[in-house]
C-alpha cells in the first residue's frame, strides 16, 4: 500500500456487497478473458431497488475491482461456483489489499482489541481511531461527525458481513477456523507477493483473518502433515513449497 493513498468512505459506506461481487465477478468472467472496456462497464445484472441505486453499486463494483488483472483469481473462482463460504474470505483478503481503510481498521484497530482480549465492541469505540487517521497521514481533514458516525458503525457492520464479528448494536468476535481452502489461497497470492516463507508466514495481512505467526505455521505443520504444502524450518530458515505455481493457478485447480 502506497504511502501517498488516502482513506475513502466508499467501501464502508456502500458495505460489503458480498453477494453482488460474486453475481459480477460470474458476468465478467463469462465474457472471457479478453474483457473490452464495455463489458467491464456494462452489465445486465440489476441490483438495488432502483435505477439509481443500481448504478450506485454498479459504479462501486467497477470501483473496487480489477477482474482482468489483480482481481482475476476472483473472477476464476466465480466462474467455477466456488462455495460461499470459501470465497468470502478471499475476496475480504482481495479488497484489504486495495482499500485504504479497511486494510487500516482491520490491521491496526479491529486486531490489536482481539489479541487485548476485548469482548464488545460499539460503533463509539471505533470514533477515536478515525479521528486519528488525518494526523496519520490518511486523511486530508478529518470528516464531519455525522460521517465518522456512520463510517464508524460500517465498519464494524462490514466485519460482521464477513464473519469476523457477529452481533447487531453491539458486536462481539466471531471465532472461526478459516477454511483450508481459504488459508491455502492466501498463502499463494502473498507467495506471488513475497516468496520468502518467513516474510509470509510473518505477514500482516494474517491479521485479517484474527491470525497471528503462531497461528499460520500451526496451519502450515498441520497441513504439512497431511501433504498438502510442504513447510520445514531449520533455524531461522524456512522453506514453504505449495500446491501450485500461482493464485491464479491455484484459483483453477480449486474449481476444476
Amino acid at each position: 500500500m502506497g504511502h501517498q493513498q488516502r482513506a475513502s468512505t466508499s467501501l464502508a459506506i456502500r458495505g460489503s456487497l458480498i453477494d453482488a461481487s460474486y453475481a459480477r465477478f460470474r458476468e465478467w468472467s463469462a465474457s472471457g478473458t479478453g474483457l473490452e472496456r464495455h463489458v467491464l462497464e456494462q452489465s445486465s445484472l440489476h441490483f438495488g431497488s432502483s435505477e439509481s441505486a443500481n448504478e450506485k453499486i454498479q459504479t462501486e463494483l467497477r470501483r473496487r475491482f480489477d477482474p482482468t488483472g489483480r482481481d482475476l483469481p476472483l473472477a476464476v473462482l466465480a466462474a467455477g461456483r466456488c462455495a460461499g463460504h470459501l470465497w468470502r474470505p478471499i475476496l475480504l483478503w482481495h479488497l484489504a489489499r486495495t482499500d485504504v481503510l479497511l486494510r487500516d481498521f482491520l490491521l491496526n484497530w479491529l486486531y490489536p482489541r482481539y489479541a487485548d482480549g476485548v469482548v464488545v465492541l460499539r460503533a463509539d469505540d471505533v470514533r477515536p481511531y478515525l479521528a486519528q487517521l488525518p494526523p496519520r497521514g490518511l486523511l486530508k481533514a478529518p470528516w464531519s461527525e455525522e460521517t465518522s458516525s456512520r463510517v464508524a458503525s460500517q465498519l464494524l457492520h462490514v466485519a460482521a458481513d464477513f464473519g469476523i464479528l457477529k452481533g447487531k448494536l453491539t458486536r462481539e468476535f466471531a471465532l472461526q477456523h478459516l477454511p483450508d481452502e481459504s488459508f491455502l489461497y492466501v498463502l499463494h497470492a502473498l507467495v506471488d507477493l513475497q516468496p520468502n516463507a518467513r516474510e509470509v508466514v510473518q505477514s500482516p495481512d494474517w491479521r485479517i483473518f484474527l491470525m497471528d505467526a503462531d497461528d499460520v505455521e500451526r496451519e502450515l505443520f498441520r497441513l504439512h502433515q497431511f501433504r498438502r504444502v510442504h513447510y520445514e524450518v531449520a533455524g531461522s530458515l524456512a522453506q514453504l513449497k505449495l500446491p501450485c505455481s500461482s493464485a491464479v493457478a491455484y484459483a483453477r485447480e480449486l474449481v476444476a
